[in-house]
């Protein structure tokens, strides 16, 4: 029996980024041709533990809450993204260094080396106060930064659609557009009933001024987001399934107070108390906290921020990150936002298609409308090519403000000019009307999950040194269910018998669905330390006892008339206590498989 001795060491980033380069976790893309900032490659156990990651996330979010699935094209055209409002707004903050030219977001070089935490959600004469205040230099070269000018910079990667006069279009900075300009089309999938769920994993792209800290912030990443639309007025989130779940928030108000601290209490506690006002945000927390902690994220060292009112997006009434602690730092893991229906809104609005479901009244209700019927006989010779966006705008102040047609006058705004109509030219009525229901714009409630920084959360909180009879050992005590691989399978030796034993055992455990590494390189000591290092739970090794016992069994069955079974015993190692037992060849696969699936413990063995 090993003798194991806890060293307990936090990593670092560069411990951590060394053994993922080494054991092809994941690396800098590109590396013969000297490599490109922001730009990661996953290697065969990094797209292993990525996809597991995935898989664990598509189950909980989309089949266990029933939601659809869709996988929209990683490139749109420039209307989405003007309805979207990313070509005004999705801007960072850029200082340029005067003496080496380095390019760096102003608000990380005052985070870096000031007290303020979140200098994102500064105006930009703010940024450069502080940076004059502090006398911030250069991370590059040391130069002063003092009276550069920060300027913003639209994050989003351009591109041309097609050859010749071509269609400008440019990369998703976020995977939900391609659910939201899809809305018409889904919600007929949804049989226009709300809720609703769509989720999407996909590629997002951002043109990030300053890359770093490996795969926490690149310009090619990973999302995976859950868009649920639900009628603002009728529909509630059963709370009772995670009112129970203990959460640690850091509320604004906290943040906000000199000695603020984090909080601990339940997610009805935090909804009863006001802390989270949007009972689908608090839903979507209870769900995800208890899933965070099974793909391995330490609690100790996990937490929900709300967004201050300085970062939130104006169209959002609550919004909370789901952070982990790496190094001393928090980041950013998720977000989750009520988005209100402005997505939907903006697309209809530069779209002319329809965003809306059909409400159905219990019972039909008579109602008064506004409406109107313009004289196209004057419209057309008045406004000529504009005559239909004038009825359109007639349309729009009928439904919004009727008074505005009681004068004799009625004035529009038409692409910055106003203009004065008269009234009897409008066509305006208002009539009685009975209506079955009516059109609303649905809310949409987003959970947003950054799935290479999930990624590197997991292994860097799965990190472990410890000794094992005397020798240093490193190991990722990954959780089973997103670990790349679940069981390595070895040889005792070099030799024929037992290779061809221990293959036969491995194709095995591959039929019964787990994914299993063969090795015969090196002593056992080397091959142990090698699963340990990638986090593989389990390591069987097949030697001269079990042949002997399974060649005993064969021969014992032979002579009763049974089946022959190969029945002898292997060695069953579990990775982080190191212990090992002794079990049957034939119930190998049903043994660990009842283990991976939680049903069955080691010890229990």
């Amino acid at each position: 029996m090993s003798e194991r001795e806890d060293t307990a060491i936090e990593p670092t980033s560069e411990r951590l980024t060394e053994l993922a380069k080494r054991r092809g976790y994941f690396f800098q893309s590109s590396g013969a041709y000297g490599g490109v900032g922001g730009f990661y490659t996953f290697g065969p156990q990094g797209a292993a533990l990525k996809g597991n990651v995935e898989d664990a996330w598509r189950e909980r979010f989309a089949v266990a809450e029933g939601n659809m699935e869709i996988d929209a094209p990683t490139i749109m055209p420039e209307p989405v993204f003007e309805a979207s409002g990313h070509l005004e707004g999705f801007d960072d903050m850029l200082v340029e260094c005067p003496e080496c030219g380095e390019s760096h977001r102003a608000d990380h070089v005052v985070e870096d080396e000031t007290e303020y935490e979140d200098a994102e959600s500064l105006p930009v004469p703010e940024v450069e106060d502080v940076i004059a205040e502090y006398e911030l230099v250069c991370p590059n070269c040391g130069a002063g930064l003092a009276g550069q000018a920060v300027e913003t910079f639209n994050l989003m990667f351009a591109t041309n659609i097609g050859p010749g006069d071509s269609q400008p279009g440019y990369l998703r900075p976020e995977t939900a557009q391609g659910i939201f300009v899809e809305f018409p089309r889904l919600k007929e999938y949804a049989r226009n009933q709300l809720p609703f769920g769509v989720t999407q994993i996909g590629r997002a792209y951002r043109n990030e001024i300053s890359p770093r800290r490996s795969i926490i912030r690149t310009r090619e990443f990973t999302q995976a987001e859950l868009e649920y639309f639900v009628d603002p007025e009728t529909d509630e989130p059963d709370l009772s399934s995670v009112e129970d779940v203990e959460v640690t928030l850091y509320p604004a108000s906290e943040q906000n107070a000199e000695d603020g601290s984090e909080i601990e209490m339940t997610i009805g506690e935090a909804v009863a108390e006001g802390i989270i006002t949007d009972q689908w945000v608090a839903y979507f927390l209870g769900v995800a906290k208890p899933w965070y902690e099974a793909v391995g994220v330490d609690m100790d060292r996990f937490r929900y921020r709300q967004h201050l009112s300085g970062e939130r997006a104006h169209y959002a009434s609550d919004c909370w990150d789901a952070e982990s602690e790496i190094d001393g730092n928090w980041i950013e893991m998720s977000g989750f936002a009520h988005r209100g229906n402005y997505d939907l809104s903006k697309h209809a609005e530069h779209s002319g298609d329809r965003f809306t479901i059909f409400r159905q009244y219990d019972e039909p209700k008579t109602v008064e409308r506004a409406t109107v019927d313009p004289d196209m006989s004057y419209l057309g010779p008045e406004f000529g090519g504009n005559a239909q966006a004038v009825v359109g705008k007639l349309e729009d102040l009928a439904a919004r403000d009727r008074s505005a047609f009681d004068g004799e006058a009625v004035e529009i705004d038409l692409e910055g000019e106003s203009h004065e109509l008269p009234v009897e030219k409008t066509g305006f009525a208002v009539e009685e009307q009975t209506e079955a229901g009516e059109h609303i714009t649905p809310h949409v409630v987003e959970p947003s999950f950054g799935i290479d920084r999930l990624v590197y959360t997991v292994l860097h909180h799965a990190y472990r040194e410890d000794e094992v009879d005397g020798e240093e050992r490193t190991f990722l005590e990954l959780e089973p269910e997103v670990a790349p691989t679940f069981v390595g399978v070895f040889p005792l030796q070099s030799d024929d018998e037992l290779e061809a034993e221990a293959r036969d055992i491995a194709a095995d455990l591959r039929e019964a669905g787990l994914s299993v590494t063969y090795d015969d390189s090196g002593n056992i000591g080397r091959r142990y330390r090698r699963q340990d290092e990638v986090g593989t739970p389990f390591c069987v090794t097949v030697d001269y006892e079990s042949i002997e016992e399974s060649e005993a069994q064969r021969a014992s069955d032979d002579a009763s008339g049974d089946t022959p079974r190969a029945n002898g015993g292997v060695t069953v190692r579990e990775r982080d206590s190191t212990a090992q037992k002794r079990l049957p060849i034939d119930d190998l696969p049903e043994t660990l498989s009842a283990i991976r699936a939680g049903d069955l413990e080691f010890e229990e063995l």
